[in-house]
């Protein structure tokens, strides 16, 4: 029994580390999935919430383009290929780069409850990530996007209260 018990503990510890490269990757899908998102749905949202999306769109761009020029710094190579724990919340932050179908007129509400999930969800990744990182650039790119995620979150939580309250959708 204890050699079964080994070899799980072993192999639960190879499954529980993952290279910041490929975190990095992964991310960068994450981000650049939402800046998709969000530019094709400008033309479909409200009139009300179009700069909302405008602006949520453009954030993504901003973290892509942070993801991708650490991804070319020839300088922290060495921190890249190191192995890390794997974020709890990796399996979710995956599959968040596949982005739901919200039709051709999405409601406010239902932008506004998508856009905080997701704002949600990467603020706790990067900060999750933020914690197991060695301190460097990419710990403090993890910890930057951790609090303006965080930031966003809150205004969209507020944006939400404000509309739905408002009698908006």
């Amino acid at each position: 029994m204890s050699d079964i018990e080994g070899e799980q503990s072993g192999y639960e510890r190879i499954r529980s580390k993952t290279s910041l490269k490929e975190i990095l990757e992964v991310a960068t899908s994450f981000e650049a999935s939402a800046r998709d998102f969000y530019t094709d749905l400008i033309p479909k949202v409200s009139k009300n919430f179009r700069w909302l999306v405008e602006e949520l769109a453009s954030e993504e761009q901003g973290h892509y383009d942070l993801f991708a020029n650490l991804l070319g710094r020839d300088d922290i190579t060495a921190q890249i290929k190191a192995e890390v724990r794997t974020p709890v919340t990796d399996g979710k932050f995956s599959d968040a780069i596949h982005v739901p179908d919200l039709g051709d007129r999405p409601d406010d509400q239902a932008v506004l409850q998508y856009a905080t999930s997701r704002e949600h969800l990467a603020m706790q990744h990067y900060r999750e990530l933020a914690g197991s990182t060695e301190p460097g650039p990419i710990k403090e790119l993890f910890e930057y996007l951790a609090n303006e995620e965080a930031k966003h979150k809150e205004e969209l939580e507020k944006l939400y209260y404000e509309t739905v309250h408002a009698g908006g959708v």
